[in-house]
């Protein structure tokens, strides 16, 4: 809005002083002050409103405006109802800057002026924003790109002021908003809190936005749907028409604005699901191209599970690597990962949720924007999901890093754990590289075993590497559970009795001297304990279960007891 029509608002009290030939300045906002510098809370563009207390003497009306202009300020605004008519040295200062002043009626609030001028500009804003994102929309819609998420995201910051952010389930950095004084992309550990917000309340079923704060800010989450899993006209989450939450979940983006859109007006929140539209849209899109790394994963699956002659496999990986690596000058490593998710009860196929989950933490949540997710393959097995991941190998390596397990889980585990809460489960299994044809069958079944380790232990995310399939961390999920109980509760129940009725610690000293290698000192000066004080505690742990730590057999019973209790 103008500087003019302030003015011709008969309600707001205002009276011209000076500066009728600037009055079509634009208002981008408005301040109430009194400070005597209150450069620092302007950013340019405001109808200032000031009651005067900061003038004690004529010259200060000099150096006030001239904090003014220099901020950029769009006018002044000085009241009537504590001085009376504004001071002249006031209206000169003003003039000799070019400033517009307008005196207020001591009837009319600076409160009724603030609400005028703020719900005038939020509205024309909005609504010239609103007209860009439908016409963003049509152009998407209808034709080729517009440019992916970060082109609405700079229409937020740009016409709206907001700092605003697409980010995955897993809190992946798809897109950030453009705005020149935005910072550096939203910390790691703020990115999967909020994702782990988002997906909690999604699954408690609340409507968004949801807020949630992190690292002291407060954001507000809209979730980024796509358009073949929103519900029907009239139909609420779940019900009929609308599919299964669960069915959905893992793979939504969710918008992020650095805002409390708690009590925004219906207008703005009407619009900023408008973006999430089109966001979804370029969601929609980059989906459709994953068709084709898709059935390449898939026909490379069928022909290893068919046992089908390396040399064909190979051909059909010689046809994947310029898919997935683009400009890959020799052929890559590969490894194998299996996922599967599974949800109480059974009645929700678990390989397209796994299948489109997989597709996204196989990617390194440094890794911002869309394009990275396309150097995976991901086949829908039914139950499972099983992903073809590159590994490019550098001129002269002789070796080539792949995914680790530990990492993977640590990077997905704590967002994921909260969208899954209650009765789902999210299981995964990572093979070694390797570098032909010929070991991708084994690649497959390491990878499999390595799933079904991670799915023996607790927790709603478990992942398990190859690594762990050479020790006896192999064997023990596969121990029935009667005999685990039972091979436990012989080393072990006695130990625990013990400690209840004498709070003798003895199983974390067991724990201690066996991680320690039995090692006296050692173990001592970790448990702060005389080195007579813990021969005396082995001593009893000998006695309560007539077993010797200084013989290697019973070390290792008392090892394997306590992995699996």
């Amino acid at each position: 809005m103008r500087l003019r029509a302030l003015l011709e608002t008969g309600t707001l009290g205002l009276r011209l002083l000076g500066g009728e030939e600037e009055l079509d300045r634009p208002v981008r906002g408005v301040m109430t002050t009194d400070l005597r510098d209150p450069s620092r809370y302007l950013s340019g563009g405001e109808l200032v409103l000031s009651g005067l207390a900061w003038r004690r003497r004529p010259e200060d009306s000099e150096r006030f405006v001239r904090i003014l202009v220099q901020s950029g300020v769009a006018g002044l605004a000085a009241g009537e109802a504590e001085l009376g008519a504004v001071p002249e040295d006031l209206v000169t200062a003003c003039a000799r800057h070019r400033l517009p002043l307008f005196a207020v009626n001591e009837a009319v609030s600076f409160a009724s002026i603030t609400e005028h001028v703020v719900r005038q500009v939020s509205g024309e804003r909005a609504g010239d924003l609103a007209a860009v994102v439908e016409r963003h929309r049509r152009m998407m819609t209808s034709g080729p790109s517009g440019g992916g998420p970060e082109v609405v995201l700079d229409l937020l910051g740009s016409d709206l002021d907001l700092r605003a952010w697409v980010l995955s389930p897993t809190g992946r950095q798809i897109a950030g908003s453009g705005l020149a004084d935005s910072g550096p992309a939203l910390p790691v550990a703020v990115r999967a809190t909020l994702a782990g917000e988002h997906l909690a309340a999604t699954r408690g079923g609340r409507r968004g936005p949801h807020r949630a704060l992190a690292d002291g800010t407060t954001y507000s989450l809209f979730p980024v749907r796509s358009w073949g899993d929103r519900p029907a006209a009239g139909a609420a989450r779940p019900g009929a028409g609308a599919r299964d939450v669960r069915e959905t979940v893992l793979s939504d983006w969710l918008l992020v604005v650095e805002a409390d859109a708690w009590d925004w007006p219906a207008e703005r929140l009407d619009l900023l699901h408008g973006v999430t539209q089109l966001i979804a849209v370029e969601r929609d899109r980059r989906d459709a191209a994953r068709t084709v790394r898709r059935r390449l994963a898939q026909e490379v699956l069928e022909l290893v599970q068919a046992g089908a002659p390396p040399a064909e496999v190979a051909a059909r990986l010689r046809l994947a690597a310029p898919v997935l690596l683009p400009g890959l000058g020799g052929a890559p490593h590969w490894q194998v990962v299996v996922a599967k998710v599974e949800w109480d009860g059974g009645d929700i196929p678990g390989g397209p949720v796994t299948q489109a989950l997989l597709e996204e933490i196989l990617v390194d949540p440094e890794e911002d924007g869309t394009d990275v997710s396309d150097r995976i393959a991901v086949a829908d097995t039914g139950d499972e999901a099983v992903a073809l991941l590159p590994l490019p190998v550098a001129e002269g390596a002789e070796t080539v890093t792949g995914l680790r397990a530990d990492r993977l889980l640590a990077a997905v585990g704590e967002p994921l754990s909260r969208g899954l809460d209650g009765d789902g489960r999210l299981t995964m299994g990572v093979s070694a590289a390797v570098h032909s044809a010929d070991g991708l069958r084994g690649a497959l079944e390491e990878a499999r075993h390595a799933r079904r380790v991670a799915a023996a232990r607790t927790g709603r995310v478990c992942a398990a590497g190859h690594q762990e399939l050479a020790s006896h961390v192999l064997l023990l999920p596969f121990v029935p559970d009667d005999v685990r109980r039972a091979f436990t509760a012989r080393l072990l129940d006695p130990l625990r009795d013990y400690d209840r009725r004498h709070r003798a610690e003895l199983i974390p000293t067991l724990e201690a001297f066996l991680d320690c290698d039995g090692s006296w000192t050692r173990c001592a000066g970790r448990l702060h304990l005389h080195v007579n004080t813990l021969r005396y505690r082995v001593g009893r742990i000998e006695q309560l279960t007539g077993r010797d730590l200084s013989r290697l057999e019973d070390k290792l019973d008392f090892f394997l007891a306590l992995r699996m209790s």
